[in-house]
């Protein structure tokens, strides 16, 4: 504790009493992170994210106002950290399908993962149930960006219902995540990847059927029912 001790009397004092300050925000966060995903916001205290992270009460709030200041932050930390993997993905020029195809692999490698507790944004809304409350608009704010994402996505496949599959894609993440944390995760990944698959075909037809309207100079119908997406494995599998 005396290097802490240093660190806070030498605050502002320079380049590297600002960078020993920040790394205990980070060190902060990093602790929160862990904490609030495996047991919940509401039941970590002050006093143990302060020793677990090996700071003083001062340095606490000097980075976060309230225990909850730090809680929005965990939630736009794991934020940014989705943003950061499907930009790289968006970045490297892989077509859309297979950024899409790339978040399922991505969440059932999070579904089978040790310590797996279910969906970090979908438990902090559990916990922060109030519509004007900081945390609950965090996750408001990153379903918002995940949802106009996945859309996009699928717009640049074809533009034919594109929200309703970029709705689509979300539920069945909400849901595995649910099922993979409540359930059977190997089971929950692989109908996850399924009903993506099937999610896609479908969508990637709706293009094809709006091109051949569109040569031939019909108006294709909209609204058609769909009950062709294959969620359980093919016979003889």
């Amino acid at each position: 504790m005396g290097g802490m001790a240093k660190t806070e009397a030498g605050a502002g004092a320079g380049a590297g009493a600002g960078k020993r300050v920040s790394e205990a925000r980070e060190r902060l966060l990093r602790t929160a992170g862990q904490l609030f995903y495996a047991e919940g916001i509401h039941t970590v205290g002050v006093d143990r994210l302060v020793a677990e992270s090996k700071v003083t009460n001062a340095t606490f709030y000097r980075h976060f106002r309230s225990k909850e200041d730090l809680a929005v932050a965990y939630i736009e930390s794991v934020d940014q950290a989705i943003r950061a993997q499907i930009g790289s993905l968006t970045a490297a020029e892989v077509p859309a399908d297979g950024v899409l195809r790339g978040i399922g692999a991505s969440l059932v490698e999070q579904i089978r993962s040790p310590g797996y507790r279910g969906c970090a944004f979908l438990n902090a809304a559990a916990e922060f149930p109030d519509p004007g409350h900081p945390v609950h608009r965090a996750v408001v704010q990153h379903r918002a960006w995940f949802l106009q994402t996945v859309t996009g996505l699928f717009a640049e496949i074809t533009a034919v219902q594109a929200e309703y599959a970029g709705r689509h894609f979300v539920m069945l993440r909400d849901g595995a995540m649910s099922a993979g944390y409540l359930g059977d995760p190997v089971m929950a990944g692989e109908t996850l990847l399924r009903g993506i698959e099937g999610l896609l075909r479908i969508h990637s037809a709706r293009g094809q059927d709006e091109r051949t309207a569109s040569a031939s100079g019909q108006v294709s119908p909209r609204g058609t029912t769909v009950s062709d997406i294959a969620c359980s494995p093919p016979p003889g599998a």
